[in-house]
């Protein structure tokens, strides 16, 4: 069993940024990619972001490409997410998960494991 614990939420204004991280239990962090999801009120989770194994490939949502920024350390079973320039519409809950199907980064779909959230508001 995985548990995914994110961090590093907050309320920022436009044009700022912030770091989220997200700390991984178990032996299998470094084996698969790693991701980020959004969901914003009213509307469905979205995929942001994905890594893979080792993090030497990245993959970005057209919405959040030149501004977010996925690693990972897996020394450290940590995965982060910089979002720089942050906009009113990132204002979301963001979610980490694990996909142990994929090792490549690119668009995750219902990945097997998902961390509880981080709240991330952006005040125009």
């Amino acid at each position: 069993q995985v548990q995914l614990v994110e961090s590093g939420g907050g309320l920022v204004q436009a044009g700022g940024s912030l770091r989220l991280s997200c700390a991984a239990s178990g032996r299998t962090f470094s084996y698969y990619a790693m991701g980020w999801f959004r969901q914003a009120p009213g509307k469905e989770r979205e995929f942001v972001a994905a890594i893979n194994w080792s993090g030497g490939s990245t993959y970005y949502a057209d919405s959040v490409k030149g501004r977010f920024t996925i690693s990972r350390d897996n020394s450290k079973n940590t995965a982060y997410l910089q979002m720089n320039t942050l906009k009113p519409e990132d204002t979301a809950v963001y979610y980490c998960a694990q996909d142990t199907r994929q090792r490549t980064a690119q668009p995750m779909d219902n990945p097997r494991y998902w961390g509880q959230g981080t709240q991330v508001t952006v005040s125009s």
